[in-house]
């Protein structure tokens, strides 16, 4: 049946149709901001981000300057940067340490909890101005934490983030597990853009189908390098981890830090492989850690974060200024007491596979920009079929499209709740 926003889902004819002026319609992406990024749960940053006490960073997020901050009680805070006075961003530093940010027009100074200190030429207000809630910085409406992963929403309403996540929370806490002593963030942020629309890259981004054709030069080199280990190149499955989250987990022919050699990393990192494995089977129990160690998984957490749990770990989010652009923001995550050697590999395969210079991320980005240039034909092509796999008995393969249609479905279920 065709639903409110076009989408056509007839699971009698096995057809799954979207249109294609999802993409390009200026109008539907304003509803977006207003159904879907002014009311889910977003991802702000990671804990280890902020390490230390009186430590921030600032971020864009869904189009609103955010100031993130830890005080000197170790709290968290995300604020909306920007100065209750005239509005101008009060930080403007990308990350660092301080206790006290002073907006540079006309010297108002914050703490780290967005209360104003002080202010220049205070005798020229009346008495109490200063505490005034409407002269301290605004926080977000809500912040919550799910393990070291801190999401905002920007409404006031609404589920709490455990539920927002459904199913899509045990693969975070999943990503936890493969360190005992925790995970953080290392190498810094990439960053780039996308002129296409920003519903490709969450599709792309676990979509196996693609994978054979469009990744074929890397699968090649892997092979050519005694990088892969000689199993069928990807065999998994998609999985629908409820409220627009989605997952495909499969096997794969690369290597990965947490505990899966292959020959090109030698006999002595087989050595240093196999004891973590033997201490991630003793910490979590032999099914756990062989999911862990042996299968990849590709994640969307609605609508805009991926995480890439593959020959490296990625934290990806992405966010539309217009209806044929994006800019991506990624961060590689890694365990904290990981060694020199494996860091080294596991950096080197972000940025081999998944970094804007890598071998997958510029075929993604060439794939999308051509997507959305296809979208000028118009005429009698108005859809793009995701069916794949509607037919199919049992469980969905990883490179059927089962993934895709739970995304959509939420996006469409958001829209028209927000159209009725």
């Amino acid at each position: 049946m065709a639903l409110t926003t076009g989408i056509i889902n007839d699971k009698e004819r096995a057809q799954f149709l979207v249109p294609r002026r999802a993409f390009t319609d200026r109008s539907i992406f304003e509803k977006e901001y207003e159904a879907i990024f002014n009311k889910c749960w977003l991802y702000l940053g990671h804990a280890s981000e902020l390490a230390e006490p009186g430590t921030f960073l600032t971020r864009t997020v869904a189009r609103r300057p955010i100031l993130f901050t830890r005080d000197k009680e170790g709290e968290y805070h995300a604020l909306l940067n920007a100065c209750p006075h005239r509005g101008a961003l009060v930080c403007r530093e990308r990350h660092g340490k301080g206790r006290a940010f002073m907006c540079m027009y006309h010297g108002w100074t914050f703490g780290s909890d967005g209360h104003l200190m002080t202010l220049p030429g205070s005798s020229g207000y009346p008495k109490g101005f200063k505490t005034d809630p409407q002269k301290q910085m605004v926080h977000v409406p809500r912040m919550e934490r799910f393990g070291d992963f801190f999401f905002i929403n920007f409404s006031k309403d609404g589920e709490d983030l455990a539920t927002y996540l459904a199913d899509a929370g045990d693969t975070l806490k999943l990503l936890g597990e493969h360190s005992p002593g925790g995970m953080q963030i290392v190498g810094g942020t990439q960053e780039y853009s996308i002129r296409g629309n920003w519903k490709l890259l969450a599709e792309n981004s676990f979509d196996g189908y693609h994978a054979a054709c469009n990744h074929s030069t890397y699968l090649e080199y892997l092979g050519n390098t005694k990088g892969a280990l000689g199993v069928d190149p990807l065999k998994g499955e998609a999985v629908d981890l409820k409220n627009g989250h989605a997952m495909v987990e499969y096997t794969a022919p690369w290597g990965r830090p947490i505990a899966n050699w292959v020959p090109i990393w030698g006999e002595e990192g087989k050595k240093e492989i196999d004891a973590v494995y033997a201490e991630l089977q003793s910490r979590v129990g032999p099914e756990r850690a062989e999911r862990i160690a042996k299968k990849s998984r590709n994640m969307v957490i609605f609508p805009n974060l991926v995480i890439n749990d593959i020959m490296a770990i990625t934290v990806r989010t992405f966010f539309p200024t217009a209806p044929d652009y994006m800019e991506i923001n990624a961060w590689a995550l890694a365990p904290k007491e990981e060694t020199e050697w494996r860091r080294k590999f596991r950096l080197y395969n972000f940025t081999e596979f998944l970094g804007p210079g890598g071998f997958a991320t510029p075929d993604d980005v060439e794939a999308i920009e051509k997507c959305q240039q296809g979208y000028a034909v118009g005429g009698d092509a108005q859809y793009n079929d995701i069916s794949k796999g509607m037919a199919r008995d049992g469980a969905p393969s990883f490179d059927d499209e089962a993934q895709m249609r739970a995304y959509w479905v939420e996006w469409d279920r958001r829209l028209s709740e927000y159209e009725a």
